[in-house]
């Protein structure tokens, strides 16, 4: 995400490069694991700077459900156990594209409505698949790493 943050800069080519230099000295295992994560992410326009709590961060990478209370745009709470499937960012804000198990469907929460979270042991199954997202094609764009 940091790259993504220097294009139009004079640092985005001498970024490029290093990533370039860091992904061919992985193992091949983590290489691969690396691009898989980086596919989970997606992003509208150039993605937000804010942060992403740990927590998900996490639960995404460790492919874990999550056990969430989340405010809807009222501020009303609800609970929902979620499979994290990804990330989607836009200018302002992050969401957390999730399996909703109480929706029965695919659902994006944004991250900064997250009031609590815990992980779970069970293992997330599903994988994200762009067409989930309801958005316009051209307009989302997943996250590369090369």
């Amino acid at each position: 995400m940091a790259l993504h943050r220097l294009a139009g800069t004079p640092f985005a080519r001498p970024g490029a490069t290093a990533l370039r230099k860091l992904l061919a000295v992985l193992p091949a295992a983590d290489a691969a694991e690396a691009h898989r994560l980086a596919g989970r992410v997606h992003l509208i326009g150039d993605g937000p700077a804010t942060p992403v709590p740990a927590t998900v961060a996490h639960a995404v990478t460790a492919r874990r459900v999550l056990s969430i209370r989340y405010a809807d745009r009222a501020g009303v709470d609800s609970l929902r156990d979620v499979e994290p499937l990804g990330y989607l960012g836009n200018s302002h804000h992050w969401y957390l594209v999730a399996w909703c198990r109480l929706r029965a469907e695919v659902r994006c929460f944004r991250t900064d409505r997250i009031r609590e979270v815990e992980a779970r042991p069970e293992v997330v199954v599903r994988d994200l698949r762009l067409e989930d997202l309801d958005i316009p094609h051209g307009r989302v764009r997943a996250l590369s790493l090369v």
